[in-house]
């Protein structure tokens, strides 16, 4: 009470300015980390100028001498960014009952990352992943504290602010010129470093988390000085340090190719270097020149050959493995250049018109539920023909999300109308399941129509007869559904594991922001208290071998966690029982391992 007194006393002009103070401070330690995230323009007025660095003994990527060096580079698109429409649902406002049970389920996901970053300070500090039942730690993406660096943006998002500053102290110990790798996936460490340090940056606003981006571009970089300026994915980086000349080789996985574009473009918008623009620009052009030329026009099959600049000769084509993020990538990319390189969209539009025939099929369900999976295809040789494969991938199931976004973005609402039936595929292949989690591959029976699909028993047993392998001998049928553990829709179970991935829910996250249906909240409850349940460990949370284990048993378990647990997983669990506004899809997009990179406005 004497404190009030004292305030009360004093001159109003002095009560103005300690009111003002207050509520700054407020603002600060607030539990709800968007208001802690700083506002900035799409890219500096004046290129980012890194502070000179002293001398530190290592060698440096961007002092390595160019063989192939560009005599031109294709900058940023000009111009003011387009008003895009809304992505996101306005929601109204929340009964006392609504918040306070969301806040208590937000509140167990935290809890949940929590326990598993502890574990991590203590027995897996700076190393890649936390093994969740030795509790020691393993290094799988380079050496270069993949968890530590995933998980930055997930500490701020959680308001975990001490263990977010730590963190960020600790990134100077990486050291990105040698790795415990011989071969440097390029595409990893983009998504999860350049991505992960991008990310944080564009939420807090510390400028050594800029920095160590620069480092992981200008080592990225290296990978495109070759003959035709295509990367080589799969990059002997002890090589390149030598000074070796590289060539881009012939085969590569068309996703590993194609999804360099959202990180490599934020980073050019925040330093105004357009060397990282440039280099996906290039890309981009010969993905739309070759668009409709492939053997399944609209979509690009899931090998390519860079070196000789052909996307068209192979002849397989999903939206799981190897392909996902290529597509995912299209509108948004789109929308974090403001709207003003108009190809993304056209891409975008090309291949889902495509998908959509070839791709999507209607699984046959006992209770005939209107959804759609993702599937495969094969082309001919010839490209005349093709067929389609009723194989389902726990990876595929971030489609429901990316025609979200994009119906939204491009206003075209049968996109959406397809992202809630992929989405909702994904639902009942979990809940379908006798343990409530979707193993990584499986088939189906694939209706002949999407809009009339009855139960049939004995097409479906036909199917699973026809799924086995059993070198024609006769079998009982229902002892092998008994035994597999197989439930009525899936035909087989071709990868049982569970690795603690993070589509399923992604796409029941977007959908939640873009309709507000709340069945996407329960669905996401329900996934989140299974996954947790499941996979906990003395230590953390740790990947399942085999999901078709029946209900009554514990699946069992292999030691290993990987950072998107951190980066992905829990975060989209913790982001559907926030509030809207955190992490707001109309003012961020996530990149494929749900690294939020502000969008221009």
């Amino acid at each position: 009470m004497s404190h009030f007194y004292t305030v009360t006393t004093l001159p109003k002009r002095y009560i103005s300015l300690l009111c003002l103070a207050a509520f700054a401070l407020f603002l600060f330690y607030s539990g709800h980390a968007y208001f802690s995230v700083p506002l900035r323009p799409l890219a500096p007025s004046q290129p980012y100028e890194r502070p000179q660095q002293a001398h530190d003994g290592r060698f440096h990527w961007a002092a390595r001498i160019q063989h192939f060096p560009l005599r031109h580079l294709t900058p940023l698109p000009s111009g003011s960014p387009k008003k895009l429409p809304n992505v996101q649902h306005k929601f109204g406002a929340e009964s006392a009952a609504a918040r306070a049970q969301r806040l208590e389920r937000r509140s167990q996901v935290k809890d949940a990352f929590q326990r598993c970053w502890r574990s991590y300070e203590e027995k897996a500090w700076l190393y890649d992943e936390l093994s969740p039942i030795t509790g020691g730690g393993r290094n799988t993406f380079g050496g270069w504290a993949a968890s530590l660096v995933d998980a930055l943006d997930t500490l701020w998002i959680m308001d975990m602010k001490d263990d977010f500053n730590e963190a960020v102290a600790a990134t100077r110990e990486i050291d990105f010129s040698i790795s415990t790798d011989q071969t440097i996936n390029i595409f990893e460490t983009t998504i999860r470093y350049l991505g992960g340090f991008l990310s944080a940056y564009d939420l807090s606003g510390d400028t050594r988390l800029l920095d160590r981006a620069i480092d992981v571009g200008d080592m990225l970089l290296v990978a495109f000085d070759t003959p035709n300026h295509f990367p080589i994915t799969r990059w002997d980086w002890e090589a390149a340090s030598r000074g070796q000349r590289q060539e881009t080789p012939e085969s590569q996985l068309v996703s590993e190719l194609g999804s360099l574009t959202l990180e490599f473009t934020r980073l050019s918008q925040l330093t105004g270097d357009q060397r990282f623009y440039d280099a996906i620009h290039r890309i981009t052009t010969l993905f739309d020149s070759q668009q409709l030329k492939t053997k399944l026009p609209g979509l690009w099959p899931v090998v390519v050959n860079p070196k000789d600049l052909d996307l068209t000769s192979d002849t397989g084509f999903t939206f799981g493995g190897m392909s996902d993020s290529l597509y995912e990538y299209l509108p948004k990319e789109y929308a974090l250049l403001g709207g003003l390189q108009p190809v993304y969209q056209k891409l975008y539009e090309q291949s889902m018109s495509s998908a959509t025939e070839a791709l999507f099929f209607r699984p046959m369900t006992p209770n005939e539920d209107d959804i759609l999976i993702g599937g495969d295809a094969r082309a001919s040789d010839d490209g005349k023909s093709y067929t389609s494969e009723s194989r389902g991938q726990h990876l595929g199931c971030f489609a429901g999300g990316m025609l979200g976004l994009g119906g939204r973005l491009f206003q075209n609402e049968h996109h959406v109308t397809l992202a809630r039936k992929l989405t909702d595929g994904c639902i009942w292949a979990y809940r379908a399941m006798d343990q409530g989690i979707m193993p990584e591959i499986a088939h189906f029976v694939a209706c002949e129509s999407k809009t009339h699909c009855p139960w049939d028993e004995s097409k479906w047993l036909a199917e699973v007869s026809a799924r086995l392998d059993d070198s024609g001998k006769s079998v009982n049928i229902n002892e092998v559904i008994k035994s597999k553990n197989l439930p009525k829709g899936y035909t087989s179970i071709d990868d049982r594991r569970y690795i603690l991935r993070p589509e399923a829910v992604e796409s029941v996250f977007i959908l939640y922001r873009i309709t507000g249906d709340e069945k996407y909240r329960d669905a996401a409850w329900d996934m989140f208290t299974t996954i947790n349940d499941l996979t906990k460990t003395e230590f953390a949370n740790a990947a399942i071998t085999d999901i078709t284990v029946h209900k009554l048993q514990l699946p069992p378990k292999e030691d290993r966690m990987e950072s998107f647990f951190f980066a992905e997983t829990l975060k989209y669990f913790y982001l559907i029982f926030s509030e809207p506004e955190l992490v707001s899809l109309d003012e961020f997009v996530l990149n494929t391992e749900a690294h939020p990179l502000r969008r221009p406005v």
